[in-house]
């Protein structure tokens, strides 16, 4: 049996090609199991997971949850998003003592960027990024690329838009890594504000007209405004921002093609994108939230079958 390439997910740029294929017929398998009418495998039976999130999160708590309990794990939530616990040490101090309870594998979100990496340093444990700060959100770039992969056939020379606030996005990043290494041309589109100086440097375009952005896509991927992370303010009005980078029902029609509509939730209606095209059959947002399962459930049983 092919294996992955890494003991942990901390992020996509730590992945090789093959390990998103894997990932990917891993997670083909997992989707059918998820919709038979037994939804549960035993494959995990003896692997005890903590979720230790120190940011809220409900979606991507919730999709791990459930990814753990389809494959049979015990699973520990540990949420301390109002506790006090930011420093090093006492991230070391927090795990270490769950981990004395006979943990194998800690999901983990964290507000600093490279908490995930720094804890992979220090414990005996698989770690798995569900987020850490404006980083990377591996498994969200993951699930974001299988989505494309069902509903287009493939990855590689898709033209895929990210538009919205890049700055902040930690999937805006681990997108990019993951549809570069699979052969895909990404472009960024949002605010000047909103993009980071360098992102060129990462082997993506960038494009202010939003238009002409969604006239050169396959997908475009809309993010929203992460107001939690906005100390100063980037552009005049969240009304100008609609009315910029905002995609209503009308703009959809107008373009010679018919593009895929994904985003990584939970949506902000009718700032970065219209309830008609939410809810519409170009968009594909629910489909990500079942993958999101599938890919969990893929990345969880690699990584344990590598623990035993």
């Amino acid at each position: 049996m092919s294996e992955l390439s890494v003991k942990h997910l901390l992020g996509i740029k730590y992945l090789k090609e093959s390990d998103i294929q894997l990932i990917f017929e891993t997670a083909d398998h997992f989707k059918e199991v998820i919709n038979r009418s037994i939804k549960k495998v035993p494959s995990l039976r003896d692997i005890t997971i903590a979720n230790i999130f120190f940011e809220n999160s409900t979606r991507t708590k919730l999709s791990f949850e459930l990814a753990e309990k389809r494959l049979s794990a015990d699973v520990i939530n540990f949420s301390s998003a109002q506790s006090s616990v930011k420093k090093g040490e006492t991230l070391i101090d927090t795990v270490n003592n769950i981990l004395a309870m006979k943990v194998d594998m800690v999901v983990m979100r964290h507000p600093n960027p490279g908490a995930g990496i720094f804890l992979s340093k220090h414990v005996n444990a698989s770690i798995v990024n569900a987020g850490d700060g404006a980083h990377e959100h591996p498994t969200q770039a993951l699930l974001d690329s299988y989505s494309i992969r069902e509903r287009l056939g493939d990855v590689a020379g898709k033209n895929v838009v990210i538009v919205g606030d890049i700055l902040h996005s930690r999937v805006a990043l681990s997108n990019i890594f993951a549809l570069k290494l699979q052969g895909a041309n990404v472009k960024v589109c949002g605010p000047k504000t909103l993009l980071p100086k360098h992102i060129e440097s990462l082997g993506v375009e960038v494009e202010t007209d939003l238009r002409k952005a969604l006239n050169w896509c396959d997908v475009v991927n809309m993010l929203r405004i992460q107001n939690e992370r906005l100390d100063i303010s980037y552009f005049p009005t969240t009304r100008e921002y609609t009315q910029q980078f905002g995609v209503n029902k009308a703009l959809l029609e107008s373009l010679d093609k018919e593009i895929v509509i994904m985003h990584p939730g939970p949506i902000n209606r009718g700032v970065e994108i219209t309830s008609d095209v939410a809810d519409s059959k170009q968009s594909i947002i629910l489909n990500q939230v079942e993958n999101g399962v599938a890919i969990r459930m893929a990345v969880i049983y690699l990584l344990a079958s590598k623990i035993k």
